[in-house]
């Protein structure tokens, strides 16, 4: 059966849950929530998140999340395997910790909503707002399948281009030129405040 596609676009807001692996438990004391809080506030400062709700449970939690760029999909990814590596180190068991895939609701949240179906909780006027842009593009890049891609809410943000400038390199000066002190400074910063991974740094730098 295909996996249901992913909504993104600037600005949406989405309840977001998961739980434990075969529904165990995911947090088995204070320890465990306060460091699941921290990770979160670490993904929140790499994608620029608003979380605006949460609830822990034992084994399963529920967030509210506002996504100023369209970037869930790549925030989810980093932030469920950075905790989930992090239990690994606590524990020393191995083992994958959440169940297969997270769930994600758009929400609308000017107006009350009423029950509509898996993908979206909204009136029907909502629904259909963001209904009509995505039949538009399917296979675009509004609906995603949860493999990042290079849009605009995959790469880092602006200063990307701004350090590559202030450092005098043009793109093909950039891919050719020899090791420097600046590649290792900017690959330092990528992984810090963004999502990206240690292989897509190493592709480009």
């Amino acid at each position: 059966m295909a996996r249901k596609l992913r909504v993104e676009y600037p600005g949406a807001v989405y309840h977001v849950l998961n739980r434990g692996n075969r529904r165990e438990a995911i947090f088995r004391n204070d320890t465990d929530r306060q460091r699941f809080l921290h990770t979160l506030a670490e993904a929140g400062a790499k994608t620029g998140w608003q979380i605006h709700a949460l609830c822990l449970m034992p084994n399963h939690f529920h967030l509210v999340v506002e996504t100023p760029q369209p970037n869930l999909v790549t925030g989810m990814k980093w932030f469920l395997g950075a905790y989930t590596g992090d239990s690994i180190d606590v524990t020393g068991v191995a083992g994958t910790l959440f169940s297969r895939r997270y769930k994600s609701l758009v929400v609308d949240g000017c107006e009350m909503p009423v029950p509509t179906r898996g993908w979206c909780l909204g009136t029907e006027r909502f629904r259909e707002e963001l209904l009509e842009p995505m039949v538009q593009r399917m296979g675009g890049r509004t609906l995603r399948e949860g493999t990042p891609g290079e849009d605009a809410g995959d790469r880092p943000s602006g200063w990307w281009r701004e350090a590559l400038e202030a450092l005098g390199w043009g793109r093909r000066a950039w891919r050719n030129g020899p090791r420097d002190p600046g590649k290792v400074a900017m690959a330092v910063r990528l992984r810090a405040e963004s999502t990206m991974t240690a292989e897509w740094i190493a592709a480009r730098l």
